[in-house]
């Protein structure tokens, strides 16, 4: 049964609901619609799905552009309606006549939409009834039967001739050729070579073709040992003396001195390690990046270059006419030489294909029956359009501004706790102390918590960090339980009055099960006040697989109601890509959080905001 239909406009105005169908929505269905997927470019999917407390609906749209009319049914997922995307078709054709911008009450559609209900219907019964008359019918039940016989009688000869010890193997081959080769209970002999086993599986042997032989494989390796022996014999090496391989010399010249780049140590065997003032330098954070405000001509040729071949088929007469005129509407097929030029572009800036082609339908759902401007032409509107969607996907929702919640933490007089997640070697701890000397720099006293208790060397790797930020650290060595490490370094940091906990964590594969359990576990004591995923930008297709199995194992092992999820993204290694800047597109359209950091270098300084423009302009570029 049909929940709610409605017709609402791109403003957000509703102008028309189902009276009859009155039933009351749980949750807010349509609110999340808009929110997750009108709003973030995901409108070319075939429908949404919500689950709310005690019900579970799905959401089916259509658009009418050129009115900027949008029409979504809602109905509980467990029915599989077959006549809402007809219903929606006819809705739309019939509000679409008599719309009226002036407008805003409809209460005369009540008749017309019970009317294209019935119609819709009907529709749909009919297809269903014509479905079941042209299927095949055939007598499936006896056919399992006689199945079965066969295979039950299989069995039983194979029982009779292993009982019999070993008797006849025709038998036993039969049997084998009724399990093989039964169609519609009538059983057929399939010529195949017939083999014999003992019953201790010493003997194996075939008529047709020669098995495997583990004898000659055994004598084989035999004889592979007796070489081997030979040559150990003939050599006479004392296992006792150790071979050391002796340095070339090339010339007379005295030898170099070893060369060795570790920290000097004092008199006392500790290690004296350089110290960064936080005055060393301004981060990159607090500069604004200018951007060159280039027209964007040359990429509209190459677009249009692109859907040349469809536009040669018209005289040049006609073309200029409607370049004048401006087209009646667009439809889908004026639209996809320019969308297949823009997706191929996006992939090779690294975009994951999944979301490119998402974007491309979007947009066509977005321009398809809109009307073509004067002197307008349809490469340039579809790159119009992908600009705004991008800009749009790429700025945040919510604005998270991090020294504004560190006060407000610090008044209520606790730590800001950040986690840092991510998978294997993507620079979670140098990143870190990116932030950390940000954080120094607007006199924000920070602490780190080293909860990698897994790879080696992870401790000593942040307690180097800290010892150059000279900023105090918190660990408990390894093979510890990092939620419970994390949990007492809070603590620490209550009692010393630290405003930042900086929390670094174990790299894990998104498909590593105990690893995403125990970072489960210590997102649901601790309740950080930000969860980072930090993400490499060279990641191309990958970077969906990431985050959306980080989101999911987070979700699927929280043993709370409303797990906590990722808050943001730091991308790093953003200096080694070039153009190739798809991997921010990837990461926000998948996940939904914004990139709060990138990091562009190996110093300290190296971290910065991300430019939503300059993103943008490279990847139409």
């Amino acid at each position: 049964m049909l929940e709610q239909l409605l017709i609402f406009t791109r403003g957000g105005l509703i102008l028309w609901t189902c009276k009859e169908l009155g039933n009351a929505l749980k949750g807010s269905p349509i609110d999340t619609l808009i929110r997750s997927c009108l709003l973030e470019e995901r409108s070319g999917a075939a429908s949404y799905n919500y689950d709310a407390p005690g019900a579970s609906y799905t959401l089916k749209w259509t658009f009418h552009n050129e009115l900027g009319l949008v029409f979504v049914a809602v109905y509980q997922r467990i029915l599989h309606l077959l006549y809402v995307d007809d219903l929606l078709a006819l809705v739309r054709r019939e509000f679409s006549e008599i719309y009226d911008p002036k407008m805003t009450v409809y209460n005369d559609f009540d008749e017309t939409f019970r009317q294209l209900r019935m119609e819709a219907e009907a529709r749909a019964e009919e297809l269903k009834k014509s479905k079941q008359m042209v299927k095949p019918v055939n007598n499936s039940k006896k056919q399992g039967q006689a199945q079965k016989a066969g295979f039950d009688k299989g069995n039983k000869k194979r029982e009779g001739s292993s009982a019999a010890g070993g008797g006849d193997d025709n038998d036993e081959g039969k049997g084998r050729k009724l399990e093989n080769g039964n169609s519609n209970g009538k059983n057929f002999e399939i010529d195949e070579p017939r083999m014999t086993a003992a019953v201790n599986g010493k003997e194996n042997t075939s008529s047709n073709f020669s098995a495997f032989d583990v004898s000659k494989l055994q004598k084989r390796t035999k004889g592979g040992k007796k070489t081997d022996t030979v040559v150990n014999k003939g050599s006479k090496v004392d296992p006792k003396k150790k071979v050391t391989k002796k340095n070339r010399v090339w010339d007379d010249a005295p030898p170099e001195t070893k060369l060795d780049f570790t920290d000097p140590v004092d008199g006392n065997g500790n290690e004296k390690m350089e110290v960064v003032p936080a005055s060393q330098g301004e981060s990159m954070m607090d500069v604004e990046e200018i951007i060159s405000s280039d027209s964007g001509g040359e990429e509209d040729d190459n677009v249009q270059k692109d859907s040349k071949p469809e536009a040669t088929k018209k005289g040049w007469f006609s073309s200029m006419f409607q370049s004048i005129a401006g087209k009646a509407n667009l439809e889908k097929g004026d639209l996809e030489p320019a969308l297949k030029a823009l997706k191929d572009r996006l992939m090779t800036k690294n975009v994951a294909e999944e979301i490119a082609e998402k974007l491309c339908e979007s947009v066509a759902a977005s321009l398809e029956g809109k009307k073509l401007a004067s002197f307008t032409r349809v490469s340039s509107t579809v790159q119009a359009a992908m600009e705004e969607a991008l800009v749009r996907i790429l700025t945040p929702r919510r604005s998270i501004d991090i020294l504004r919640d560190v006060h407000a933490a610090k008044e209520q007089r606790k730590p800001y706790v950040v986690v840092f997640v991510g998978v294997n070697g993507v620079g979670k701890s140098t990143n870190l102390a990116k932030v950390a000397y940000w954080l120094l720099q607007h006199n924000v006293s920070v602490m780190m918590a080293a909860c990698d208790t897994f790879r080696s060397g992870a401790v000593e790797q942040l307690r180097t960090h800290a010892c150059r930020l000279q900023i105090p650290i918190f660990e408990k060595g390894y093979e510890k339980d990092p939620a419970i490490v994390a949990k007492e370094a809070i603590q620490e940091a209550t009692r010393n009055g630290s405003d930042v906990v900086l929390v670094d964590t174990a790299g894990r594969m998104q498909d590593n099960e105990p690893l995403m359990r125990a970072l489960s576990k210590l997102i649901y004591l601790n309740n950080p006040d930000l969860v980072l995923f930090v993400g490499e930008a060279l990641v191309g297709n990958d970077a969906v697989d990431q985050l959306s199995k980080f989101n999911q194992k987070l979700a699927d092992l929280s043993t709370s109601s409303t797990p906590r999820l990722i808050d943001g993204i730091l991308l790093t290694k953003f200096d080694t890509i070039d153009d190739k800047v798809g991997a921010a597109l990837s990461m926000v359209y998948i996940s939904g959080a914004p990139v709060m950091f990138v990091g562009c270098g190996q110093s300290y300084t190296d971290l910065k905001k991300l430019n939503v423009k300059s993103i943008v302009k490279t990847l139409l570029k």
